[in-house]
């Protein structure tokens, strides 16, 4: 069942000190800060593939001749979500941020993440329905037709006193998770919730995915897990899943969030605790002595014992590394 995999997930983290910090696994943040570029900002519509947003966020150099729109998208989201990174809690009970314990957010930082996220490409396609009262900062001031699924956002007067209502939501439950009275089990089915809430308020004209999936993130690394990535390839099981939330049935949403705070745990926090022979990343293995390059190099000349998944992905252990380095420094 994956509530109890999520819940024995937190009570390892809890075991071996948390997630850490960007600046601790910035390898591995920086996969996941690719990864999340690309993949929410695809859901949306972005035509960008992974090694071009790689290329434009580590070089900032745009490649493929895409239109100007797509870029600014991503650059946009990725802003974004550096700051949302910033946030992950790296010490028991507290932020590196401002917000006091227990306030994962606020309206202020919410309406911070839209303007991060959307200023860029506003600013070279403005959304065609926008009024001059609703820049990158703003709540909409227009009515949303209801979804294709039927679910019908508030009236644009109600945005500002849900939102604030939402927000009041968000930090009760952040509460209750820091404080223990809520079950790690139940804690999925309390973040399909609150993304699933912020979607249907739809407070901003244009950007209402990409920023609440940054806010659910925002969230996350508050409480001191990872953040969730949403793969493009999940876009319509996602979409179903929100679909289905809003008519009460919250399940598929959970599943689908625990599951991806699960992975990017086994990214950031299984190579810090495996034990020396346990197959793990290479890349979770790189040191600022060893780089990653350094590394591939190796097992590419058969000097670094690796294994390769189907899916091409390269695992090795830190025996296997320690190994290599005693031949290497024996010579």
């Amino acid at each position: 069942m994956i509530y109890a995999r999520f819940a024995a997930a937190v009570d390892e983290l809890k075991n071996y000190g948390g997630v850490p910090s960007p600046q601790e696994s910035q390898l591995i943040w920086d996969d996941i800060w690719h990864r999340e570029a690309h993949n929410s900002t695809a859901i949306e519509g972005n035509t960008l593939v992974l090694r071009k947003v790689r290329t434009l966020l580590d070089e900032n150099r745009p490649v493929g001749g895409k239109d100007l729109k797509d870029y600014m998208e991503v650059l946009g989201y990725a802003e974004a979500a550096r700051w949302v990174y910033s946030q992950a809690r790296v010490v028991n009970g507290t932020a590196p941020g401002s917000t006091p314990l227990g306030k994962l957010v606020s309206v202020a930082e919410i309406r911070n993440v839209h303007q991060l996220t959307m200023q860029r490409v506003w600013a070279v396609a403005p959304h065609p329905h926008a009024s001059p009262d609703e820049q990158s900062d703003a709540f909409r001031r227009h009515d949303i037709r209801p979804f294709s699924g039927g679910m019908v956002p508030p009236p644009w007067v109600d945005v500002s006193p849900q939102l604030a209502t939402w927000v009041d939501t968000a930090n009760s439950n952040g509460s209750a998770i820091i404080a223990g009275k809520l079950e790690p089990s139940e804690i999925p089915i309390a973040l399909a919730e609150m993304h699933s809430l912020f979607e249907r308020i739809h407070p901003f004209i244009d950007g209402n995915g990409r920023t609440g999936r940054l806010v659910l993130n925002l969230i996350l690394v508050r409480l001191g897990f990872p953040p969730a990535i949403i793969f493009k390839s999940s876009r319509n099981r996602y979409l179903t899943a929100l679909d289905r939330a809003d008519k009460g049935d919250l399940g598929p949403l959970a599943e689908l969030l625990a599951r991806s705070v699960i992975d990017n745990l086994n990214r950031l926090i299984v190579p810090n605790i495996a034990g020396p022979a346990r197959l793990v990343l290479l890349k979770s293995l790189a040191t600022p002595e060893l780089s990653y390059q350094a590394l591939r190099q190796a097992a590419s000349r058969g000097r670094l014992d690796v294994s390769y998944s189907s899916d091409g992905t390269v695992r090795s252990s830190k025996l296997a590394v320690d190994a290599f380095l005693d031949s290497k420094y024996s010579r």
